[in-house]
């Protein structure tokens, strides 16, 4: 009995230790998102295995494929075409978004003339409208940095609309209390106030330029990583396409985690947006 005793007082504390540290380790974001990647891998890399359909690579050729993609270096050539029309249609999405957000915001003229150009914008159909820019524009660069604009733009431009308008006005009756002009009304309490809501647009124009980049490279003319798509889809590289497409949704989610990141160290948690 006594010897029964001390074994359990023996286990104890590092039972209790064990139990302490996996009680601390699930209620971390991290751990889940583990569980979450590894289940959905997993079940990618089954569906795979049991060959319900032969276009369907397993993931870990998949990842084998991208590897040898990242080697040989076709995936860097790619993603610097790829780079170019995204870099420069979200400097001009940024630029004209929180611009024309601000300005609707602001000022009611400037919103009626310009939000149902953004509502609409948004609301249409990106791959229908396609044709359209390619006829106008033709195959090369402009038509592709449109089509990026056209998905980020209206995004951005609405959340710094949203943003500026919800600002209470409580703050701004207390600019006016102390007597302080619009121009300071503007730069010292309603863009601060809205910034939290802006950046979450940024955030979410951002993810659909990577849409735009890769939907205009798809449509327009393979080029960049739309053309390590069709490329080997068309020569029945199964595994090689889907690493690509699983490349660019990589790298939209790490940009878009950044950016998250960056949110949340920059405004408080009851200030930063959806």
């Amino acid at each position: 009995m006594a010897s029964m005793s001390r074994t359990d007082n023996a286990g104890g504390p590092a039972h209790g230790l064990t139990t302490r540290w996996a009680s601390a380790l699930s209620d971390t974001p991290a751990f889940w998102k583990i569980v979450s990647l590894a289940i959905l891998f997993g079940a990618w890399e089954f569906a795979g295995r049991i060959d319900f359909n032969y276009a369907f690579p397993g993931f870990l050729e998949t990842m084998a494929a991208l590897f040898e993609m990242l080697t040989d270096g076709s995936m860097a050539k790619a993603y610097l075409r790829t780079f170019e029309p995204l870099a420069i249609g979200l400097v001009i999405s940024l630029t004209v978004g929180i611009s024309a957000g601000v300005g609707m915001g602001l000022r009611r003229d400037v919103e009626w003339l310009s939000l149902p150009i953004f509502i609409t914008m948004q609301a249409a159909p990106m791959a229908a409208l396609i044709p359209l820019v390619t006829f106008v524009y033709g195959i090369g660069l402009a038509s592709k940095v449109l089509a990026v604009v056209m998905l980020s733009l209206p995004v951005i431009a609405i959340n710094s609309y949203k943003a500026v308008r919800n600002v209470p006005p409580s703050l701004v009756d207390m600019s006016r209390s102390f007597m302080g002009s619009r121009r300071q009304q503007i730069l010292g309490i309603i863009l601060p106030a809205a910034s939290p809501m802006m950046f979450a647009g940024i955030r979410l124009g951002v993810a659909e330029g990577f849409s735009g980049a890769v939907l205009a490279e798809l449509l327009i003319t393979p080029t960049g990583i739309g053309d390590l798509i069709t490329f080997n889809r068309s020569v029945a590289k199964f595994a090689h396409m889907y690493a690509a497409i699983f490349s660019i949704v990589a790298l939209a989610v790490i940009a878009v985690s950044l950016l998250h990141r960056l949110e949340m160290t920059l405004f408080r948690p009851e200030k930063r947006g959806v």
